[in-house]
């Protein structure tokens, strides 16, 4: 579900899952993990391409957690290292490029927000529509959408649940490139190159200083962010929610 492949100092990592819409289970972020691991092993990779295999006319990057599988053992999407999709919390030396071709939704957006540039199609959008389920964004993405796009805006996409398209991520800095559909890979390839020409100590070096002012506040918002989940995942929206997914209709909320 996650291939791993190297070209030259680029490693690619690819997301293969489209008849589940990318959606993350214990697999996908067991092999996410060990393809972060094989990465950041190899002295001979200097940075990394994120990307997804998708199909149709609206093709979904990621749709995030596997929301048939909550309940199940399959449905841990949370490693001990990376976090959820082995991605979201995983400390690394290395950039990692996100080229993204449709939507990246939910926990898709989180893995996007985790990455360090972020290429995209004019056919992309981006969205945390866990309210929808009665369920929060976990995963960083309600600290990391506001740094990304600002506050105001970042707060009416985690309220309503709506996406927002690639060339307003883009007018907002959230996406470093935009191109026509189907050119995202080729272009943070691009990109990726253009950093592997760079010295590595030095470029490993900016990254961290960069993200250095991230890191006091994380582990306070995360904390947060998972007592909250917790109390939402216990309550019997979250029940009607994943139902009402899986027997597509319309939740009837509660409250409770």
């Amino acid at each position: 579900m996650i291939d791993y492949e190297v070209k030259g100092r680029v490693a690619l990592l690819t997301l293969n899952r489209p008849d589940a819409r990318n959606a993350i289970n214990r697999q996908v972020a067991q092999e996410m993990e060990a393809a972060i691991d094989s990465m950041e092993a190899d002295d001979d990779v200097w940075v990394g391409v994120l990307r997804a295999v998708t199909v149709g006319d609206k093709p979904t990057f990621c749709s995030g957690q596997d929301l048939k599988a909550i309940g199940t053992p399959e449905g841990n999407s949370v490693t001990a290292r990376g976090g959820f999709a082995g991605l979201a919390k995983r400390e690394r030396k290395k950039p990692l490029i996100v080229a993204v071709d449709g939507l990246a939704t939910a926990g898709g957006c989180e893995i996007v927000l985790s990455c360090d540039l972020v290429v995209a199609s004019t056919r992309s959008s981006f969205g945390l529509a866990e309210v929808k389920r009665n369920l929060i964004a976990g995963a960083g993405g309600l600290y990391r959408l506001p740094r990304a796009i600002g506050r105001s805006t970042a707060m009416w996409a985690i309220l309503t649940g709506e996406p927002i398209s690639a060339e307003r991520a883009y007018q907002l800095g959230l996406v470093t490139s935009l191109v026509e559909p189907g050119q995202a890979e080729a272009e943070a390839v691009r990109i990726a190159e253009q950093i592997a020409a760079a010295a590595p100590l030095a470029v490993y070096a900016s990254r961290e200083v960069v993200l250095g002012a991230d890191w006091d506040t994380d582990d306070n918002l995360q904390a947060l962010t998972g007592r909250l989940f917790a109390e939402v995942l216990a309550s019997d929206d979250t029940k009607e929610g994943l139902t009402a997914f899986i027997e597509k209709r319309a939740p009837q909320w509660t409250g409770k």
